[in-house]
Protein backbone atom coordinates (compact mmCIF):
# COMPACT_ATOMS: atom_id res chain seq x y z
CA UNK A 1 0.00 0.00 0.00
CA UNK A 2 1.12 3.51 -0.72
CA UNK A 3 2.37 5.55 2.15
CA UNK A 4 2.55 9.54 1.36
CA UNK A 5 4.45 9.75 4.61
CA UNK A 6 6.70 6.50 4.16
CA UNK A 7 7.53 8.00 0.61
CA UNK A 8 11.25 9.22 -0.10
CA UNK A 9 10.03 11.86 -2.24
CA UNK A 10 10.67 15.37 -1.58
CA UNK A 11 8.46 19.13 -2.56
CA UNK A 12 10.83 19.22 -5.19
CA UNK A 13 9.79 15.84 -6.50
CA UNK A 14 5.87 17.36 -6.78
CA UNK A 15 4.46 19.74 -9.15
CA UNK A 16 1.00 21.46 -9.00
CA UNK A 17 -1.02 20.83 -11.94
CA UNK A 18 -4.52 21.61 -13.01
CA UNK A 19 -6.99 19.50 -15.34
CA UNK A 20 -9.93 21.08 -16.96
CA UNK A 21 -12.76 19.45 -17.43
CA UNK A 22 -15.96 20.79 -19.52
CA UNK A 23 -17.52 21.83 -16.38
CA UNK A 24 -14.87 21.16 -13.26
CA UNK A 25 -11.18 22.12 -12.70
CA UNK A 26 -9.48 19.71 -10.62
CA UNK A 27 -5.93 20.66 -9.08
CA UNK A 28 -4.20 18.51 -7.27
CA UNK A 29 0.29 18.21 -5.98
CA UNK A 30 1.84 15.31 -8.23
CA UNK A 31 4.85 13.80 -8.72
CA UNK A 32 6.95 15.07 -11.52
CA UNK A 33 6.69 11.52 -13.10
CA UNK A 34 2.89 11.76 -12.77
CA UNK A 35 2.74 14.82 -14.62
CA UNK A 36 5.16 13.82 -17.61
CA UNK A 37 3.12 10.33 -18.18
CA UNK A 38 -0.28 12.78 -18.12
CA UNK A 39 1.24 15.01 -20.55
CA UNK A 40 2.47 11.78 -23.32
CA UNK A 41 -1.05 10.41 -22.48
CA UNK A 42 -2.71 13.32 -23.84
CA UNK A 43 -0.61 13.60 -26.84
CA UNK A 44 -1.05 10.10 -27.93
CA UNK A 45 -4.82 11.02 -28.83
CA UNK A 46 -5.31 8.36 -26.35
CA UNK A 47 -9.47 7.55 -25.61
CA UNK A 48 -8.77 5.97 -22.25
CA UNK A 49 -8.98 6.12 -18.79
CA UNK A 50 -5.96 7.44 -16.44
CA UNK A 51 -4.71 6.64 -12.88
CA UNK A 52 -2.37 8.53 -11.35
CA UNK A 53 -1.59 9.37 -7.06
CA UNK A 54 -1.74 12.75 -6.04
CA UNK A 55 -0.90 13.75 -2.54
CA UNK A 56 -4.46 13.04 -1.46
CA UNK A 57 -5.29 9.81 -2.94
CA UNK A 58 -5.32 8.25 -6.65
CA UNK A 59 -7.24 9.77 -9.15
CA UNK A 60 -8.60 8.16 -12.98
CA UNK A 61 -9.87 10.53 -15.51
CA UNK A 62 -10.87 9.70 -19.17
CA UNK A 63 -8.59 11.38 -21.48
CA UNK A 64 -11.36 12.40 -23.39
CA UNK A 65 -13.04 14.57 -21.82
CA UNK A 66 -9.93 16.78 -20.39
CA UNK A 67 -10.36 20.58 -22.03
CA UNK A 68 -6.57 21.33 -21.03
CA UNK A 69 -3.58 20.54 -18.24
CA UNK A 70 -1.78 23.08 -16.75
CA UNK A 71 1.78 22.72 -14.65
CA UNK A 72 1.78 25.41 -12.45
CA UNK A 73 5.93 27.18 -12.20
CA UNK A 74 7.69 26.07 -8.87
CA UNK A 75 8.13 29.63 -6.36
CA UNK A 76 11.96 29.87 -6.07
CA UNK A 77 11.41 32.22 -2.84
CA UNK A 78 14.12 32.84 -0.04
CA UNK A 79 12.81 34.12 3.39
CA UNK A 80 9.44 35.68 3.41
CA UNK A 81 9.66 38.22 0.65
CA UNK A 82 12.01 40.64 -0.93
CA UNK A 83 12.79 43.89 0.36
CA UNK A 84 12.04 46.95 -1.49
Amino acid sequence: MFSQRSSAMTDIDRLRIEIAFDQQVLTVLVPQQAAEDLDRALAAGQDSAYSFDADDGRYTILLQRVVYVKRFARESRVGFGAAA
